[in-house]
């Protein structure tokens, strides 16, 4: 099959490029608003971007209230999305008013961050706290979606014990949940190791 993406003229019921760049990890981004009220939300376009310094980036396609939140205040938090919290993961994934609490709708409960005033999810299992660095316009080819990409700067790591062995985050058994095409969430099965060349 072949299609261009301008006409996206791909004849399936879906796109299917979101299932083809997969699986993606889960940015399980929390913020503060001017008020103090918390807001927690799923972004499926999420990566580390880079190190030294540390750069996450997560980018949407409407102006939501995660990126409204983080461009005030400066600051948020990606809160590792794992296997286990799939249910509450996708529960904030809602469209709800900016006053309603994500974690309390979720059933979730909020953990204090050391160097930020935004919210960790207590029951994730690591978590970095991010400073605002800016956001970047990405490129509109449909003049109603407006694609944004929110960087920040990872300015403190937690780490749940019980995943760190012989030195070694063991990322398998944190069980990451993954963002594949469509409905569907991906988890990893297992790890091939290679030495680079």
């Amino acid at each position: 099959m072949y299609y261009e993406t301008a006409t996206n003229n791909h004849g399936l019921p879906h796109d299917p490029l979101k299932a083809l760049v997969a699986p993606r990890p889960i940015g399980w981004i929390s913020s503060l608003d001017t008020k103090g009220r918390p807001n927690l939300a799923p972004y499926s376009f999420f990566n580390l971007l880079s190190v030294n310094p540390s750069i996450v980036g997560f980018s949407s396609g409407t102006l939501k209230d995660s990126q409204r939140n983080i461009e005030v205040t400066g600051e948020f938090v990606c809160n590792f999305a794992s296997v286990d919290l799939i249910d509450s993961i996708n529960t904030t994934s809602k469209t709800v008013a900016s006053d309603v609490n994500e974690f309390e709708l979720a059933g979730l409960h909020e953990a204090k961050s050391r160097i930020i005033k935004a919210p960790r999810v207590l029951e994730a299992r690591a978590h970095l706290e991010c400073e605002y660095v800016k956001t970047v316009e990405l490129p509109n080819d449909e003049n109603d979606i407006i694609w944004s990409l929110v960087l920040g700067r990872v300015v403190a790591v937690h780490i749940d014990d019980d995943y760190i062995k012989d030195g070694l985050v063991d990322t398998l058994a944190m069980e990451p949940l993954t963002r594949m095409g469509y409905m569907d969430y991906g988890v990893l099965g297992s790890i091939e190791t290679r030495q680079r060349p």
